[in-house]
């Protein structure tokens, strides 16, 4: 699927850069140098759309084909928005209005992608049980998808630690993407250091995203050493396994949905007290139906940033990839909770979402 992903990606970069080309020569005074020296008003035509698309060169290497893409997409709006004026007017064009609104949208959307992408949000949830006594209450604070690196270093990640303090979690959940291949090993222990500062009633449990292991194993860390320095701070991995916490709740913990050996949802939760509260932590909002007939009682995903990039949350809903993409449903007597993540994968932009962290509040009815 990935490699159908990237090929499509490159093809529309290629037919945008083109696009784009023949978009900036549209510009009056192009076209007026054109009219004598069509060669060099081409020429400066593509050093234009060059030097705007190199500002990607800023960020890293994935940006670049997706500024390409939302410039083209934008432009061919406001494109399209022109048309319809003239044809409503009934006049010729005269001046290339559309794209320099093109310019200005795209700016100021992606310049809006960048605060979404870096600021983190507070987002709270309240979940409500009948196996739970009604006076009952347990505060978790859910994050996922910190991809150590791209918008959160080490020193960020601690401070986005001391915000999570401040909300008095009874436990912190961590649903994986803890780290990816561009995360470097100081920012992780740094990273690990400041959960294990945390002071919780239950304590902090994590589980693997398809990220944490790596995927090209470049980075200057093991997955050993992963595990290690999330462990040395009392981090508790749950692979596949279940933890009893005081009160009546369990923690479930799933192996990533790319591991094709892990527990079913049913097999995971069938020796476990149904009389009990069930959390489950699953990376991939993509195993409703199952853990719903499997009994969890709340349910808590991340992968999808929330959409990251639209419309990719709607494309990953429609061929099936994702049961949700973000926010909450109900299936039967099971909360599903997805969260956009507090960071994401490669572009330091977030277009269809914003980043965050989750408070969720669990009480009895």
């Amino acid at each position: 699927m990935w490699v159908t992903i990237f090929i499509v990606v490159a093809v529309l970069a290629l037919i945008g850069i083109i696009y784009l080309v023949s978009r900036f020569h549209r510009f009056r005074c192009l076209e007026q140098l054109g009219q004598k020296h069509k060669l060099l008003s081409w020429i400066i035509a593509a050093l234009l759309a060059a030097g705007i698309l190199s500002t990607a060169f800023l960020f890293n290497r994935y940006t670049m084909p997706v500024l390409i893409i939302y410039f083209m997409v934008i432009w061919i709006f406001c494109d399209l928005i022109a048309w319809i004026i003239r044809k409503i007017r009934k006049k010729e064009r005269t001046r290339n209005y559309a794209g320099g609104a093109a310019l200005l949208l795209t700016f100021a959307v992606l310049g809006a992608g960048w605060y979404f992408a870096h600021h983190i949000y507070r987002t709270a949830y309240s979940v409500r049980s009948d196996k739970l006594a009604p006076d009952a209450h347990l505060r978790a604070v859910m994050l996922a998808d910190t991809h150590l690196g791209l918008t959160l270093d080490g020193e960020k990640f601690t401070a986005l630690c001391s915000r999570i303090q401040q909300e008095k979690p009874d436990l912190v959940l961590i649903c994986g993407d803890f780290v990816d291949d561009e995360s470097e090993k100081a920012d992780m222990l740094a990273a690990c250091k400041a959960l294990g500062q945390l002071s919780t009633g239950y304590g902090v449990f994590y589980v693997y995203g398809n990220h944490d292991r790596g995927y090209f194993h470049y980075r200057d860390f093991t997955d050993d050493e992963l595990a290690a320095a999330l462990t040395e701070n009392g981090v508790r991995i749950l692979y596949d396994e279940t933890a009893e916490i005081a009160d009546g709740y369990y923690v479930c913990g799933r192996r990533d949905g790319y591991d094709a050996d892990r527990k079913t949802a049913q097999e995971l939760t069938e020796p476990l007290d149904q009389s009990r509260y069930i959390i489950m932590l699953d990376h991939q909002p993509n195993d409703y139906d199952a853990e719903a007939a499997a009994g969890a009682d709340l349910v808590l995903s991340g992968h999808t940033h929330g959409g990251h990039l639209f419309p990719a949350g709607l494309i990953g809903l429609a061929i099936g990839a994702n049961d949700r993409v973000y926010g909450t449903e109900m299936r039967g007597n099971t909360q599903f909770i997805v969260t956009s993540g507090a960071s994401g994968w490669a572009i330091p932009f977030k277009t269809g979402c914003i980043s965050e962290y989750c408070v969720i509040d669990i009480a009895g009815e």
